[in-house]
């Protein structure tokens, strides 16, 4: 027997040595590779006048190496300590002019060597645009003169850009407001080598504090003083000439607007106590309006740490919120207060309530109107004509009023009353544009209103122009677009009394473009830009947008491709790849409706599963995946039925067109898709496999609501229970590959979700992979880990869906 101990114990060793694999980053097939590799077209950006158009380029992802600079997780932000600006954020590397009905493009001249641009924003003029160039030391200050279309840089490494957007132009174009680095700032404390000078305690003195598992949240003393020092910043006044001008000295400041005069400028900054248990934007706050000489005028807001609120989607705090510059006035503040307390349990006739307060902003506000919901935003128009907008999430409703801001005495019109999960009956946005202070207001021409819809209807998608007369409320449509073989997304207007609007328009093999339309003129369309197709490879790819019923009548719908040179005449039973991500609504008249389009541009991007036409597949992606809980019920409890009835209606409707073999199908998903993906393998023997990416498989982990479940776990903890697959991995017995960002930073899908869930997998007999990314958040972004995400699922397609027999026989035998 003491013989046998040691063998057992190699035995032992060798088991768990096998559990995981080192491995290098991997490549995907070199068909999926060249679609991976295709270059960016460039953002565009197009002034009011539809005169100059910006073309902003980058690459498609970032490295692994930039991923692994240094980074701080504090308060709700990432951060890069070095550089002082958030350590994930998305830069450009070059940018180009160009006339909007001309062709040719113009470089920027003078722009920096190694470009990381970031921040860019219009002068109110928009003669210009202002950005930033992150070196490896920090933050600088450029600006692009558009007219000449070069560039040239106002400051040296001194920004701070930790808290988000460090620029705002002063109204005439003279210069902006920058958050600078403060001479005074501390060295940072070193949380890894520092040593405790005591425990880390946490109180709660009876209130209810139900919030969501947020994350990097600040978690010690040494996380609070590094956040303060990250925060800090002065408030200076930069020419355009670079000469730097103090205005406020020292503080964590949040947020600066000025004025639509430019008179005044209104600044938030964070104040203590810090909280563990919250992101930094429900710290402590004041707001505080200055003059242009950085003299305080007044306090209009001074916001305590909003650790409790009342239990609820639909929650808010009292007192002051949702504070702007009323856009059609030279300086006047709005704001809204909750006539309910911020208690969505509370019954009452109206949620909030709107003020207005004029320079000098003393004392309380004018009432202005109710809101009937909770208040969203208003868009101003003239003396007499604005339109606010409201929602409430338990019903999904959604509400616009058209009032009078010069007489209160006036009661608001009703305008809009819909659910606004009904694509149907969406009126479409108002057209807004620039007024005398470069402020956005609503296009009002002699009482008339404009109306940009998406178009969606029973017989395809319309996109349209209406215009609405806001005294009378009579609506005549205007344009509607009749592509039956592209898609036209309107995109805004350029002169409405001229009838010409920005339009974006794409097929299936035809690159999104830009153009310019006159709705008043038939057939008058000029072109803005003239992007290639860099996927051409799957230009002849079959795409079609399919329709079916669930069991219980319920329509659906998903995106179908066929397989690179697929031939239909001659039917080929293949394997399949769906792809889904599960919606809650809360009737079933707008679960069942169409809003895909055909004529949309195939574009693969580093999610989608759409890569693997190239490798013999059948992919449905979009696959409809409603979840109603129509009246008294909620969506969440008959989660699992509905998610496999949605699956089966899904296989049923491809199998029977012929094209698979649904012995052969899997099912991906991301995020919530991911959960989505583990219930169904544990409640349903539809699947050959799965991929879940980034997903949260335990509910109790979250167990203060999650996705569109606001109940908490002790409210209904046999929802939670129900609906975790972690709850039933006992049940699993499907091959499953999950993948996760080690530094996932999405509320409630920690990486801890994966690795548990994971563990049981693995305890019970379950076939699963677990593929850990490092260094990434959520959504990947270092190619490295892309092409290996790729690589890994299909790796996994391949042994467990398309050739199942093989490598099946001897797992989880049934």
């Amino acid at each position: 027997m003491k013989k046998l101990m040691p063998i057992l114990l190699l035995l032992l060793l060798a088991t768990f040595a096998k559990a995981q694999e080192s491995l290098k980053y991997q490549k995907p097939p070199t068909e999926i590779l060249e679609l991976v590799e295709a270059p960016l077209a460039p953002s565009v950006l197009i002034d009011k006048k539809g005169e100059n158009v910006i073309l902003l380029f980058r690459d498609p992802y970032k490295s692994i190496a930039e991923l692994s600079e240094q980074e701080l997780r504090l308060g709700g932000l990432r951060i890069n300590p070095k550089t002082n600006i958030g350590s994930r954020t998305t830069y450009y590397n070059n940018i180009k002019t160009k006339k909007a009905l001309k062709p040719s493009n113009t470089e920027v001249k003078g722009l920096p060597e190694n470009p990381r641009l970031a921040n860019f924003n219009w002068s109110p003029d928009q003669q210009k645009i202002a950005f930033t160039h992150t070196t490896d030391k920090g933050v600088q200050v450029w600006v692009l003169d558009i007219k000449t279309s070069s560039a040239k840089k106002l400051t040296d490494e001194i920004v701070n850009a930790n808290m988000g957007n460090p620029l705002e132009w002063q109204k005439d174009n003279s210069g902006l407001f920058v958050t600078t680095l403060p001479a005074d700032r501390k060295e940072l404390i070193n949380t890894e080598e520092a040593i405790p000078d005591g425990p880390i305690i946490s109180v709660s003195k009876g209130e209810k504090a139900q919030n969501r598992t947020y994350q990097d949240l600040l978690s010690n003393p040494n996380d609070e003083f590094n956040f303060q020092q990250l925060a800090l910043s002065e408030l200076k006044l930069l020419s355009l000439e670079g000469n730097l001008k103090p205005f406020l000295p020292t503080a964590m400041y949040s947020d600066v607007s000025v004025s639509p005069d430019g008179k005044y400028v209104m600044v938030e900054k964070i104040k203590k106590p810090f909280s563990y248990l919250v992101p930094y934007y429900r710290f402590p706050s004041e707001t505080n309006v200055y003059d242009q000489s950085g003299k305080l005028v007044n306090k209009v807001m001074d916001v305590p740490l909003q650790e409790v609120l009342p239990q609820g989607f639909m929650a808010v705090r009292t007192g002051r919120r949702s504070m702007n510059w009323r856009s059609d006035k030279p300086a006047t503040l709005i704001y809204a207060e909750a006539l309910d307390e911020g208690d969505p349990e509370k019954e009452v006739p109206y949620r909030d309530e709107i003020f207005e307060l004029d320079a000098p902003f003393k004392g309380e506000g004018q009432p202005m109107f109710k809101t009937i919901n909770r208040f969203s935003y208003v868009q101003w128009g003239t003396e007499d004509i604005a339109v606010a907008h409201d929602y409430w999430w338990n019903t999904r409703n959604t509400k616009s009023y058209v009032f009078n801001p010069s007489d209160n005495s006036q009661k608001p019109k009703v305008i809009v009353d819909r659910s606004y999960q009904d694509n149907y009956s969406d009126p479409g946005y108002f057209v807004t544009t620039k007024n005398e202070f470069n402020e956005t207001i609503l296009v009002i021409n002699n009482g008339n209103s404009y109306l940009m819809g998406d178009g969606y209807s029973e017989k395809g998608q319309f996109p349209f122009v209406d215009e609405l007369n806001l005294k009378n409320l009579k609506k005549k449509r205007l344009y509607q677009s009749s592509y039956t073989d592209k898609l036209e997304n309107l995109y805004s207007g350029i002169d409405m009394k001229k009838g010409e609007i920005l339009v974006r328009i794409e097929s299936q093999n035809e690159y999104p473009n830009y153009y310019i339309r006159n709705i008043n003129k038939k057939e008058d369309l000029k072109q803005v830009t003239a992007f290639d197709n860099p996927f051409k490879s799957m230009q002849d790819v079959h795409k079609e947008i399919i329709t079916y019923k669930r069991e219980d009548g319920l329509s659906l719908d998903g995106t179908l491709y066929l397989p690179v040179g697929y031939d239909k005449q001659n039917k080929e039973k293949k394997p399949m790849i769906m792809w889904a991500y599960p919606r809650e609504y809360k009737d079933k008249n707008s679960a069942g409706q169409n809003t895909s389009n055909p004529n949309k541009f195939i574009y693969p991007y580093y999610g989608s599963p759409v890569y693997w036409v190239t490798q013999g597949y059948v992919v449905l992606d979009n696959a409809a995946f409603p979840i109603v809980g129509e009246g008294e019920e909620e969506p969440n409890d008959s989660f699992r039925k509905q998610l496999v009835d949605n699956a089966k209606a899904a296989i049923d409707a491809v199998d029977a067109l012929g094209y698979i073999d649904r012995e052969k199908v899997a099912v991906g998903g991301h995020s919530y898709g991911a959960f989505m993906v583990a219930n169904l393998l544990s409640h349903s023997d539809l699947f050959a496999a799965g991929i879940a990416r980034s997903g949260a498989y335990n509910r109790t982990l979250t167990p203060f609501g999650f996705q569109s479940e606001e109940r908490t776990y002790w409210d209904s903890p046999e929802t939670y229970y129900n609906m975790s697959p972690f709850m039933h991995a006992d049940k699993m017995k499907t091959p499953l590959l999950l993948i996760h960002g080690v530094a996932d930073n999405n509320s409630g899908t920690y990486p801890l979700q994966s690795e548990r869930y994971f563990n049981a997998l693995k305890g019970l007999g379950a076939t699963a992979r677990l593929v850990m990314l490092p260094k990434e958040s959520h959504g990947y972004s270092a190619k490295e880990s892309i092409l290996h995400m790729l690589w890994e699922q299909h790796e996994w397609l391949e042994k467990y869906v398309k050739n199942k027999e093989a490598n099946t026989a001897n797992e989880n035998p049934k």
